[in-house]
């Protein structure tokens, strides 16, 4: 699972195989390693809620989806989970997951476990 944040936004991109784990119920989890402590970022599903959460607690992003988002998501042409949460009366967080293209411009190793780019193929 790839991270990427930038201002008040995060946007997580999820393998394959990730999102098998995440169809069979398990929680996906990653950790980057800094010298003064770890950031570490998960995403589960739940049949509880029904619409994505967010939280930040003790070093740890946790995204959790619905279950019904989840299986409108693992529908292959669903690209991914696009969603606003507000975290003040004027600021909201954005949030996108995606499922991980394989890249148009990389060996074929670093596209292991990636999804089929809808654009290969195509002339630019």
């Amino acid at each position: 699972m790839k991270l990427r944040i930038k201002g008040d936004s995060i946007r997580l991109r999820v393998s394959r195989s990730e999102l098998q784990r995440l169809r069979d119920g398990q929680v996906i989890e990653e950790t980057v390693h800094f010298p003064g402590g770890d950031l570490r970022y998960a995403l589960g599903s739940s049949p509880q809620i029904d619409a994505t959460t967010a939280s930040f607690r003790d070093g740890r992003i946790t995204l959790v989806i619905s279950s019904a988002e989840l299986a409108m998501w693992l529908n292959e042409q669903e690209v991914g989970i696009y969603t606003s949460i507000p975290t003040a009366p004027d600021r909201q967080l954005e949030i996108t997951i995606e499922k991980d293209f394989a890249c148009l411009d990389r060996s074929d190793e670093d596209n292991s476990d990636t999804f089929v780019n809808p654009h290969s193929g195509v002339a630019c």
